[in-house]
C-alpha cells in the first residue's frame, strides 16, 4: 500500500450532476495527467479550461496520508456520524491514486463512494458512482459508469458520438468563464433537440459553497 497526496478534504454539498445537493465529504487528490496546474503551462495542456486548484497538499485537511486507513479515518471524522457516509473523490485526476486498498478502507467504514474522473485511467472495482467528464484530445478508456458529464462546448467532442458509451445519465455542463452565458444557451438549445441529455449546473458557485 502506498501513500496518498491530498490537496484538500472538506464537508460540503455536491454541486454538480445527478447527485447535486447531497451532503458529501469532498476528497480532492493532488495531481492530474492532463495539466500540471501551473498557469504558465495552461496553453500547452490537454485540458485548458480547468477551474480547480489541485496543486500541492496545502489545502484544508490536505497532506500526504501514509495509508488507506489514515485517509479513510479522516474522511469519516469529517462526516460526523450522521446516517450513511458519502464521499466524492475528485482532483486533479483521482484515479491516479485511488486503489483497492482505499476502496476497501472506505467500505469498511460504511462509505458510499463516488468518483469524478476524466476517464483516462481504469477504475478499481467497488466504487459506487462513477462520473466521467471527458476532455477533448485525451484517450478515454473508462467508457462505462453512472454519469457522463460533458463540459460543453468542447471542440473535438461530439455529444452524439458519446451516446454510444455505456452510462445511465448523459449531462451537458456549460463551460464556465467569460462565455458562460452563451455556453449555457447552447447547452439548453442542444438538449431541447437531443432529449437524452440533461443540463448540469455548477450550483455550488450559485449558492456560494465550495
Amino acid at each position: 500500500m502506498g501513500s496518498y497526496a491530498v490537496k484538500e478534504m472538506f464537508l460540503t454539498l455536491q454541486g454538480e450532476g445527478m447527485q447535486v445537493g447531497r451532503r458529501a465529504v469532498f476528497l480532492r487528490f493532488a495531481g492530474c495527467n492532463l495539466w500540471n496546474g501551473r498557469e504558465e503551462d495552461r496553453e500547452a495542456a490537454i485540458c485548458r479550461f480547468c477551474d480547480t486548484d489541485f496543486v500541492g497538499i496545502d489545502g484544508d485537511n490536505g497532506g500526504r496520508y501514509p495509508d488507506a486507513d489514515a485517509l479513510a479515518d479522516k474522511a469519516l471524522s469529517l462526516w460526523g456520524g450522521m446516517l450513511k457516509p458519502f464521499i466524492v473523490m475528485t482532483g486533479g485526476e483521482p484515479l491516479l491514486q485511488i486503489d483497492d486498498a482505499l476502496i476497501a478502507a472506505l467500505k469498511a467504514r460504511g462509505f458510499e463512494s463516488a468518483v469524478e474522473t476524466n476517464g483516462t485511467q481504469p477504475a478499481p472495482e467497488g466504487i459506487d458512482w462513477i462520473c466521467v467528464s471527458p476532455k477533448a484530445g485525451s484517450e478515454v478508456v473508462l467508457r462505462k459508469g453512472n454519469e457522463l458529464k460533458l463540459v460543453w462546448p468542447q471542440p473535438g467532442l461530439n455529444p452524439q458520438e458519446l451516446e454510444q458509451w455505456d452510462f445511465d445519465y448523459f449531462l451537458l455542463q456549460p463551460m464556465d468563464g467569460p462565455t458562460l452565458a452563451s455556453a449555457r444557451d447552447a447547452a439548453i438549445g442542444y438538449i431541447l433537440e437531443h432529449p437524452r441529455w440533461r443540463l448540469s449546473t455548477q450550483t455550488h458557485k450559485v449558492v456560494g459553497i465550495r
